[in-house]
């Protein structure tokens, strides 16, 4: 079975493919910040906030599997927040040598 396949059966979700990729997500938006877009700006772009989660997941309207996806998306962006984070902060204690 290809990996679609599988990734789509709610089986191995990206981060089961690719441990990294929250890593490489979280570089890619720490690289617009270095280029001078707000931090707070790009942590709107990454995040989702719980109540959207929540609201998402309310309706029974959805299948169990989709919402299952939609808690995995859940704690991957927070991964990402977390690690960009962490890079926000250590560029802001960061000594410039001139």
């Amino acid at each position: 079975m290809q990996q679609e396949q599988i990734a789509s059966y709610g089986v191995i979700g990206r981060e089961d493919l690719d441990p990294l990729a929250p890593q490489r997500e979280a570089a890619i938006f720490y690289g617009l910040f270095l280029r001078g877009h707000s931090a707070d700006d790009l942590r709107r772009d990454i995040d989702v906030p719980r109540p959207l989660l929540n609201k998402w997941l309310h309706p029974q309207r959805y299948e169990e599997h989709f919402r299952d996806s939609l808690r995995r998306m859940y704690t991957y962006r927070k991964k990402v927040l977390a690690i960009f984070d962490e890079l926000v902060l250590k560029e802001k204690h960061r000594v410039r040598v001139h």
